[in-house]
């Protein structure tokens, strides 16, 4: 399987390139790992919703850019679809099962994404109802897939 990350914006600090490191070799066990970065806009504080929505049209451009087409793509998305651990495995499973060998994830900007990337996706996950910095998100979902890989293959992992 292979597995893409497209993100918008880069990974400043060390802690997180570290640990993005240590999934991603964890991870080439079982899948052949990609992450995309697309360049984020500059956010002005208290930017109006027409300069906001500017903003997320042309980092949703970047975005789309990268998108196989042939791929699955799943998009991360605050009102998307809750799935445990286990759920995921089994997303992430069944695709497989049904020909899919390419999945891709999207983790979009500051200020979310564009409603055209919205519509590309083929699944909306929802890891929570809370805001994640996108450099927190990138590890959270990185150690999920490898998590999913752990479950799919009938070894151990944490609970």
């Amino acid at each position: 399987m292979k597995i893409t990350l497209i993100t918008v914006g880069k990974i400043k600090e060390k802690f997180y390139k570290d640990t993005i490191l240590e999934y991603c070799k964890r991870l080439s066990r079982y899948c052949n790992l990609n992450i995309i970065e697309v360049a984020d806009e500059k956010t002005p504080d208290k930017a109006s919703e027409i300069l906001e929505k500017q903003i997320k049209k042309k980092e949703g451009e970047r975005i789309l850019s990268k998108l196989s087409q042939e791929a699955y793509t799943i998009v991360l998305a605050i009102d998307g679809k809750n799935l445990d651990s286990i759920e995921l495995a089994e997303k992430i499973q069944q695709l497989g099962v049904h020909g899919i060998s390419h999945i891709e994830f999207i983790i979009g900007g500051s200020l979310g994404l564009d409603d055209e990337v919205m519509k590309r996706a083929d699944f909306k996950l929802s890891f929570s109802r809370l805001t994640f910095p996108h450099q927190l998100m990138r590890v959270i979902l990185l150690e999920q897939i490898y998590r999913s890989y752990r479950i799919i293959s009938g070894e151990p992992y944490h609970k």
